[in-house]
């Protein structure tokens, strides 16, 4: 069984964005997580989205040397945030509310 490439979903995701929001996108992509630290997978992912992409745009692929914990400190810092815990959704709320819960409380 064969899936796309990361640098295919990654074009997928972007390009099923609003066009508007697009040429951001393609300029601040960050890489995170353990399965990032590949050598030479910025330079490589960098190529493969500018080959998918109009050529007119921008790639920027960032790869920051703490990505390996990108993940974890993205949670901690969504976590400590105050206004956060008003997204927070108690099993009670999910059990009364469903999945529609998330829409309602989240976006």
């Amino acid at each position: 069984m064969e899936s796309t490439g990361i640098h295919e979903t990654v074009y997928n995701s972007i390009m099923r964005c609003d066009v508007d929001i697009r040429k951001d996108l393609y300029a601040n992509s960050v890489l995170s997580g353990g399965t990032t630290m590949y050598p030479g997978i910025a330079d490589r992912m960098q190529k493969e989205i500018t080959s998918l992409a109009p050529s007119t745009i921008k790639i920027k692929i960032i790869a920051p040397p703490e990505r390996k914990y990108s993940v974890w400190i993205g949670g901690s810092i969504l976590a400590s945030l105050s206004t956060f815990q008003s997204m927070w959704i108690s099993k009670h709320e999910y059990d009364e509310g469903g999945p529609g819960i998330v829409h309602r409380k989240c976006f």
